[in-house]
């Protein structure tokens, strides 16, 4: 669909290289402007406006930017020896990374939302229609707002970074680009490419945005020489921006046109009949959303229906439809959700336990199966010393083999270059030896689930390992107290419970005990956000949190198998409630053996509270050895030829039925079954905040969410109980106890908040 609007921009490229460095001693021209956020040089007769958002790793849009935008603005359309203007950022890396969620979240109603939409589009605009050519140029992540105002400007140059991303993600928050986006981007590079950027929030490359028409010209980063690579990077690309901007001045480059290519010229043609354009929209692109997101997303459909406005009504009306629409999504209760989520990722990358004394460079794991070898191939990848070990060189091989794979998979996604996988195969240190741990700072074991194989590892790992050396235990279920009976060092001992597969699930749950040591837990934190991943801390106990939400759960789902419930239904009754994996094919990817181990720990901890189906059923399938994904057979039959064919098991179906319960017909319509398995959940973690497992709502909805794949569009299971309220959930619960009895008791607190509707989880 897209096509190369141009060839690459011609620059001298040694003459601009010899301009850069001396450019911080250049005059800064006949004007300057120095705000908060903004500032402005004249170089050469072009304005270089730079946003550098004060005391933030990260430019934003806000009012205070916009109105020093507007006021430089001014100057530069007023200054009659300014000619152009360059937008670039003050960042090292990094352009604009969209509107700033602050201002959203404090606007008040969604006319005032819409009016701060009204507010971009106006100053945009303004940038559009300048009689003097802007340029953007663009090093790092130009997303939403960035984007936004990089679209208005006439000329887009982009560095050729990893970093440099461009895309519109506010449908990730529940919202519509509202500054513009919906109406310029299908001018720019069609109508198809502009829905599915705008409707997925995808990130594009450079090098395809260049293709798109997205951008003009790709500049290549720098090395480093008297300054480091990103400032050598910035300077450079500044000084290509202000010989184009000087260029489509004096006429010699032209401004960026429109796409026009007999395709995209068909299809205006076409979506300018109205029937077509209905059709288009309504029959093809909100259907295939409404069936992706089951309806439970309202942003996706409202964009459409804006760029449909647009097409339909011009512009005019376009942008009418969407500051409109970005009002009316900021109060729905899923952008509220997932700001949240935006929230809580950003609060879960920090390290709220401070530096570690020693951070750790060397860690060494225990195991080279599923887990090991994902832990190690996150270790490797962000650049950690990592010795692999296991009890055989057969192990060893299929470890190698499991990370090869995910390195080479990233090669071929052009996420890394052959070398880079290459070197980091290189790295990697594999070892039968336990003396070769003897310069680890951290030992991750992931090694099976069993109390007294897990305390030989540790007696056998702290007879070699150094004194400062952290030990660290991959479990899933077992109390790290227990583990750490048997370490001589147990302030030393903490327990990191990463999710399958480990290299695509983001959370990792730190688990401390009375004894662990801040420092151990700092150092822990410092790991799994250097790994990449979200971080919650919880304290130890049975399950610890996201173990002990998934154990009723899946308990809850047994009994409604034994009720005569089929695998599909079950699965399709999860994703329509908004889970993206159906709980019944979550069980078969945890594994129905792992799932019988977990259900007869906890039962055994937690007693009546965790009934729910025979335990018996899933000690059969285990027997008859139905385990799952990996086994090839669970509750469905797995075919590693066709992975879409994916049949129930006849014979699972058959050992389900000799345990054949009959349901409770006042509680077993669609709807109870869903809010079965949503309440059981959710009271849970509840009751977790409660018992103080966890000590934060917050981190306590990423990890259901990143962790187990509690629906997103409802925020966590505190969100939700906070934006739909508890008394709904506990009247339904009570309805349950009553034919099941403890449980579906609501907790204490969740009781508490029913009774008071006041109360909020999230201040």
């Amino acid at each position: 669909m897209s096509s190369m609007l141009r060839g690459f921009h011609s620059v001298n490229k040694s003459a601009v290289l010899s301009q850069c460095f001396s450019s911080a001693q250049r005059s800064m021209g006949t004007t300057s402007v120095k705000n908060s956020h903004l500032t402005m040089q004249v170089k050469d007769e072009v304005a270089v406006i730079t946003l550098d958002n004060q005391g933030s790793k990260v430019n934003s849009l806000n009012l205070q930017v916009m109105e020093e935008f507007q006021e430089i603005f001014d100057k530069v359309q007023s200054n009659s020896e300014v000619k152009a203007a360059v937008i670039i950022s003050g960042k090292k890396n990094g352009f604009v990374a969209g509107a700033d969620i602050e201002m959203l979240k404090n606007a008040g109603d969604k006319d005032q939302v819409a009016a701060i939409s009204r507010r971009g589009q106006e100053l945009f605009m303004q940038v559009e229609k300048s009689k003097k050519p802007f340029v953007a140029a663009i090093n790092g992540a130009a997303l939403g707002g960035g984007l936004e105002i990089a679209l208005a400007c006439h000329y887009r140059i982009a560095t050729n970074s990893p970093s440099t991303n461009l895309g519109l993600p506010e449908v990730m928050l529940g919202l519509l680009p509202g500054a513009g986006g919906t109406q310029r981007l299908p001018q720019l590079v069609g109508i198809p490419a502009s829905l599915d950027m705008a409707l997925t929030g995808k990130n594009i490359k450079p090098v395809k945005a260049k293709k798109m028409g997205l951008i003009n010209q790709i500049v290549e980063p720098l090395g480093p020489g008297l300054m480091d690579a990103d400032t050598n990077t910035r300077l450079y690309l500044e000084e290509v921006a202000i010989q184009t901007a000087k260029d489509l001045a004096s006429g010699k480059t032209k401004k960026a046109k429109k796409r026009d290519t007999t395709q995209d010229n068909v299809i205006s043609a076409a979506l300018g009949i109205a029937k077509v354009r209905e059709y288009f929209f309504e029959n093809v692109i909100k259907a295939k959303v409404t069936k992706q997101t089951k309806g439970l997303f309202p942003a996706p459909l409202k964009i459409a229906d804006v760029v449909k406005a647009g097409i339909a009504g011009g512009p005019k009306v376009g942008y009418a439809a969407e500051s409109e629409g970005f009002g009316v999504l900021s109060e729905t209760k899923e952008s509220k959700a997932l700001i949240g989520l935006y929230d809580g990722q950003t609060h879960c990358k920090k390290n709220l336990y401070g530096a570690p004394a020693r951070p750790a460079k060397n860690i060494a794991v225990l195991g080279a199966g599923l887990m090991g070898a994902g832990i190690v191939e996150v270790s490797l990848a962000k650049g950690y010393d990592v010795t692999m070990k296991d009890m055989n060189t057969k192990g060893l091989g299929r470890g190698q083999e499991q990370i090869y794979k995910g390195f080479n998979l990233s090669s071929k996604k052009r996420k890394i270059s052959t070398f880079k996988r290459d070197q980091l195969m290189g790295s990697l240190k594999t070892s039968l030896e336990y003396s070769d741990l003897s310069n680890a700072d951290m030992v991750i074991e992931a090694v099976f689930e069993d109390i007294d194989l897990k305390h030989k590892v540790i007696k056998e790992t702290e007879a070699i390992i150094p004194e400062h050396c952290i030990f660290a235990s991959n479990t899933s279920a077992l109390p790290i107290g227990e583990i750490a009976k048997a370490s001589i060092r147990p302030d030393k001992v903490i327990g990191m419970h990463y999710f399958s597969p480990v290299d695509k699930m983001l959370l990792l749950e730190i688990i401390t005990t009375e004894q662990t040591s801040q420092d151990t837990i700092a150092s822990a934190v410092q790991v799994g956000l250097k790994q990449g991943k979200l971080v919650i801390v919880v304290k130890d106990g049975p399950g610890f949190y996201t173990t002990r939400l998934l154990a009723p759960t899946l308990s809850e789902v047994l009994r409604i198998l034994q009720e005569g419930v089929s695998p599909q239904k079950v699965d399709s009754l999860a994703k329509g409630f908004g889970f993206p994996v159906g709980i019944a094919t979550l069980l078969d990817e945890v594994g129905i053996d792992v799932g019988h181990h977990v259900s007869e720990y906890l039962g055994g901890a937690f007693g009546e509270r965790f009934a729910g189906g025979n335990p018996e059923v899933l000690q059969r399938l285990v027997s008859a050895g139905f385990v799952g994904r990996k086994s090839g057979k669970g509750l469905y039959v797995y075919d590693a030829k066709n992975p879409k064919n994916r049949p129930v098991n006849a014979d699972a179906i058959k050992i389900v039925e000799e345990y054949k319960l009959s349901p409770v017909e006042s509680v077993s319509s669609d709807s109870d079954l869903q809010m079965r398995l949503i309440s059981r959940f959710v009271n849970e973690a509840v009751m977790c905040l409660q018992e103080e497992i966890i000590t934060d709502p917050l981190a306590g909805d990423i990890g259901a969410v990143f962790g187990l794949g509690f629906p997103p569009h409802l925020g966590g299971p505190f969100r939700y109980v906070d934006l739909h309220g508890a008394k709904q959930l506990v009247d339904n619960m009570l309805r349950y106890e009553e034919a099941y009895g403890v449980a579906f008791k609501p907790c204490e607190l969740l009781m508490k908040h029913a009774n008071d509707p006041s109360l909020r989880f999230h201040k």
